[in-house]
């Protein structure tokens, strides 16, 4: 007689409610399949989405929520069809576990975009099949353990598993691949539009990649941390004659500002036919003088959204090769722990990511 596959019980930190208040919890993950592989996890990292999420601002949730999709610990076990990786290496999982794969979007390589059905997100994603996963939805890297597809497992080299790696799974990739995909070349002037978790990392990524870098930020405070960084250039928005001197300077600007805001002020800062690439999420008041501010320069105004698995690689050994890791703030994984960095990121009070340093200490 064949025994029933045996789920893996997980600890996990999970928003209990709404507020987002975190609580200690179990969950179940499903048993290792054949394509499958078990990484036992060492650091998640904190990103502005779990905040979001985990608090029902992006719509409602069922919990409770195991959020995080900035995970990297230690393969552990793995499916007998598994080749990508094998028990004892480094692997990182990001903001997906599933997609169609047959749709032409994930055909390309940009599952993120997937049409047949939508990308599975790593946490948060409803109405899922319980044998893949239990409890019928998706939960994320705030926990001892997760259990994935290996198509949607990143290989990390060794020397990358470090708690400054983690957040590349969200943040790195979210700035690689709009700077990949809109052909950005090494003496280029690309504008980075506020320095937090993610502008921090389209610096670095930038100035690796031999783009002349230029950071607008309102904190007078943040001049000398980009420059460290390798920003070419820091501008203080607020500063009307540094901005009108910076006018037309630039051939592409990395928005991250993530709240209502007017881009005409940045618009400005592009040469005729630049690109502005929204990467916050601006609920309205983007444009409030409507698109002529385009037409009349052949601007271009985009949007994108992390990556697809290929380019998340790609971007994990270009870090790798240029030694380019987050800069952040350890926290044990205690409700208590991640109630005040949850906060403290909401208040913009974190240099420049928080993450979680599970194995330690859930």
């Amino acid at each position: 007689r064949t025994e029933a596959p045996v789920m893996i019980a997980t600890k996990c930190l999970a928003c209990k409610d709404a507020t987002g208040a975190m609580i200690k919890h179990t969950i179940q993950r499903r048993a290792v399949g054949s394509k499958d592989v078990h990484i036992k996890v060492s650091y998640s990292g904190i990103c502005h989405s779990d905040i979001h999420t985990g608090r029902g601002e992006w719509g409602p949730q069922q919990y409770p929520l195991c959020v995080g999709h900035e995970i990297l610990g230690k393969v552990v076990a793995v499916g007998d069809s598994v080749t990508k990786v094998k028990v004892g290496d480094t692997a990182g999982v990001g903001c997906m576990v599933g997609s169609c794969r047959t749709c032409p979007e994930c055909k390309e390589g940009d599952e993120q975009y997937c049409s047949g059905g939508g990308m599975v997100g790593t946490y948060g994603s409803k109405g899922l099949p319980e044998e893949l996963y239990p409890g019928g939805q998706t939960h994320g890297g705030y926990s001892s353990d997760i259990v994935v597809d290996q198509d949607f497992v990143l290989n990390v080299p060794d020397k990358m598993n470090v708690a400054a790696a983690a957040p590349l799974l969200c943040a790195g990739i979210t700035c690689y691949e709009p700077f990949v995909k809109h052909g950005m070349k090494a003496g280029e002037n690309l504008g980075v539009v506020g320095l937090g978790g993610l502008g921090h990392m389209a610096v670095k990524i930038g100035k690796a990649m031999g783009l002349n870098v230029t950071v607008f930020t309102r904190d007078p405070k943040k001049v000398e941390m980009a420059k460290a960084m390798g920003a070419t250039n820091v501008v203080i928005s607020s500063d009307k004659e540094a901005m009108g001197a910076a006018a037309k300077s630039l051939h592409y600007i990395y928005n991250c500002i993530a709240f209502d805001h007017d881009v005409d002020m940045y618009l400005n800062l592009l040469r005729n036919q630049g690109t502005m690439i929204m990467i916050g999420g601006v609920p309205k008041g983007a444009m409030p003088g409507g698109s002529f501010a385009l037409i009349g320069r052949g601007l271009k105004l985009a949007g994108s959204l992390i990556g697809g698995i290929k380019q998340t690689q790609d971007m994990i050994d270009f870090c790798a090769k240029h030694d380019i890791l987050c800069d952040i703030e350890l926290i044990p994984a205690t409700p208590e722990a991640v109630d005040k960095a949850w906060d403290r990121a909401v208040a913009s009070d974190v240099k420049f990511r928080f993450v979680i340093d599970t194995a330690a200490t859930i």
